[in-house]
């Protein structure tokens, strides 16, 4: 079934002011200020009066929002299937432990995002000799943040690549949940291991992500979208749940690298963020 939700998430599954987010120190990598406020400004345009619903990503920790779209809030995960699980390279959230502003970017949703605002010990950020996780796009280091996306679906399916993963013949138009964890990348084999965080299996008739962290806080819980930078000018047309937590956690760097040998979903590298949506239109409350 081939439909724009497929490359949503090849694109992946804001704050109430529209000012800019604080900017980091800008790096020969970074396009201007000027691109960013161009695409928020395409992006306003391009959804002005056209009756889309909430969109993400947000700052969890802003509850303000006006967009008037009210969608009912998909099941508590564990009574959904997991039909996917990607990772970006740095947080598409920003809030909690995660506040720091990566740069612009390429303008293209690398090198953007958040930064986990906490600090490693040396030994932690000691460099890896090869990438991990390595792409077109850059590979990943001790100390660099990834924002993990376990999406749920209410069709019958079973874990898989893409979102295309979370679509049935039966059903074509299921809810759907992301639930978000925000991890540090260490050099440390006694931290977390990632494929154990990933591990999944059937629970109470369910597929489920088994292993999916219950000590980072208090999920946020609100209405958005898909999200990748392929929406940075346009509205996503999806309805999500989202709940994202606030804390992050630790995890082995080499861990990651395994899991991305070696994983049902065929993923083998970061995906993009899209920008942060600071429009109050494109948000919804948090109650």
């Amino acid at each position: 079934m081939k439909t724009p939700f497929l490359s949503a998430l090849g694109i992946c599954l804001g704050a109430a002011s529209l000012s800019l987010p604080a900017m980091a120190a800008p790096s020969d990598s970074n396009v201007s200020d000027d691109v960013i406020a161009e695409q928020r400004a395409n992006l306003a345009a391009n959804t002005a009066g056209l009756g889309f619903g909430p969109q993400s990503p947000r700052d969890i920790d802003d509850i303000h929002g006006s967009n008037p779209i009210i969608f009912s809030d998909a099941p508590a995960y564990t009574q959904m299937n997991l039909c996917n699980i990607h990772f970006h390279k740095n947080a598409e959230h920003k809030g909690g432990e995660f506040t720091t502003y990566a740069g612009n970017g390429d303008g293209k949703g690398y090198q953007s995002g958040y930064l986990y605002d906490g600090k490693l010990r040396r030994k932690e950020k000691r460099p890896v000799r090869r990438p991990i996780c390595d792409s077109d796009h850059g590979g990943l280091q001790p100390g660099d943040t990834i924002e993990v996306h376990y999406v749920h679906s209410t069709a019958q399916v079973e874990p898989g690549p893409t979102l295309g993963s979370c679509l049935s013949d039966a059903i074509g138009n299921p809810q759907l949940r992301v639930e978000a964890q925000v991890f540090v990348l260490v050099n440390d084999r006694r931290a977390a291991d990632f494929r154990d965080l990933t591990q999944h299996g059937v629970r109470n008739g369910y597929q489920q992500a088994l292993n999916i962290p219950e000590n980072t806080g208090m999920p946020v819980v609100y209405s958005g979208s898909t999200t990748g930078p392929g929406y940075n000018e346009k509205g996503s047309p999806f309805q999500v749940t989202w709940s994202v937590r606030p804390d992050v956690e630790k995890v082995d760097i080499r861990s990651v690298g395994k899991w991305c040998k070696d994983n049902v979903f065929e993923e083998d590298h970061a995906h993009g963020v899209r920008n942060l949506v600071i429009n109050p239109e494109l948000l919804s409350p948090i109650y």
